[in-house]
């Protein structure tokens, strides 16, 4: 714990408050999907997908709420996470000089990971309830998985792009 980095505030901008309010929405949303079709669901539900996307398990439909409930602490979690940017690893020397522009970096960058998560937890929680319902609605396969190991590892090559530039 670097106790000895400056602890200020950050500041919300523009970009940060709507990424915030599109979190919560997402967050909402996939509660509320839940909860408007759990009800309809069969007793059965997928609970995992292979590489083509295709279901290969299932399990009891209150599973089903296991991705609201990752997805509520997941979200909970960053937002306090993001509380502390004094408490965050960074690949440089953290200065009263530096210290807003690197701690702004990084709580956005925890903001747009959160963002990611709920949108993952949407797309597996659409599949799943579509699946149950008995659609062949399909988003998981092999590009979602390219996504959600692309996303991450282009997002980091721009932040280490623009770090260089702060």
């Amino acid at each position: 714990m670097n106790s000895g980095r400056p602890k200020i505030a950050v500041p919300y901008q523009t970009i940060d408050l709507v990424i915030e309010l599109i979190n919560i929405t997402l967050l909402l949303l996939i509660i509320g999907y839940t909860i408007i079709n759990y009800a309809q669901l069969p007793e059965s539900v997928a609970t995992h997908f292979n590489f083509k996307g295709e279901p290969d398990s299932f399990d009891h439909k209150a599973t089903i709420w296991l991705i609201p409930g990752i997805a509520i602490f997941t979200y909970a979690l960053l937002f306090v996470v993001n509380k502390y940017p004094h408490m965050h690893n960074y690949l440089v020397n953290i200065t009263e000089e530096n210290a807003l522009k690197n701690y702004r970096l990084s709580t956005r960058i925890v903001r747009f990971a959160n963002l990611f998560c709920l949108i993952v937890f949407g797309l597996v929680t659409i599949e799943i309830v579509e699946r149950a319902m008995g659609s062949n609605f399909s988003i998981l396969g092999i590009p979602f998985l390219i996504l959600t190991l692309g996303v991450p590892v282009v997002a980091l090559i721009f932040v280490f792009i623009y770090m260089k530039k702060i």
